[in-house]
C-alpha cells in the first residue's frame, strides 16, 4: 500500500492530518482504516486522519476549441463527481443517506449530510 501525500489542516480548534492515497487502493485502506486511523490518532495525539484518494479533475471541454484531450472526458473526472467522491471518503464508515443543499441569499451554499443512524457514533 502506498500513500500520495499527506497534508495537515486546521478546522476550527482542532487540527486534521489528510492522507492520500491513490484510488486504485482506496478499498483496501478501508478494510483496514478503522484500526489504522486509531493507531495514527494515538501517535499524533489530540488530531484527526482521514483518508481520502487522490483524485483528478479535468477541465471542462471548451465548445469549437481544439483540446490537448482527445477522448470524452469521463464522468469521473468532472468536479461534481469528485467533490461527491472526497465526501464518501471523508465520512467512510458511515454511509450517506440524504443530502440537503441550502443556498443563501448571497449565493453561498450550505451543504447537510445525513448519515446513516446505526453508523453515526462512529
Amino acid at each position: 500500500l502506498h500513500i500520495r501525500a499527506a497534508k495537515e489542516i486546521e478546522v476550527g480548534i482542532k487540527k486534521v492530518i489528510i492522507i492520500f492515497v491513490p484510488v486504485p487502493q482506496l478499498r483496501q485502506y478501508q478494510r483496514i482504516q478503522t484500526r489504522l486511523v486509531r493507531e495514527l490518532e494515538k501517535k499524533f495525539s489530540g488530531k484527526h486522519v482521514v483518508f481520502i484518494a487522490q483524485r483528478r479533475i479535468l477541465p471542462k471541454p471548451q465548445k469549437k476549441v481544439i483540446s490537448k484531450y482527445k477522448q470524452k472526458r469521463p464522468y469521473s473526472r468532472t468536479l461534481t463527481a469528485v467533490h461527491e467522491a472526497i465526501l464518501e471518503d471523508l465520512c467512510y464508515p458511515a454511509e450517506i443517506v440524504g443530502k440537503r443543499t441550502r443556498v443563501k441569499l448571497d449565493g453561498s451554499r450550505l451543504i447537510k449530510v445525513h448519515l446513516d443512524k446505526t453508523q453515526q457514533t462512529n
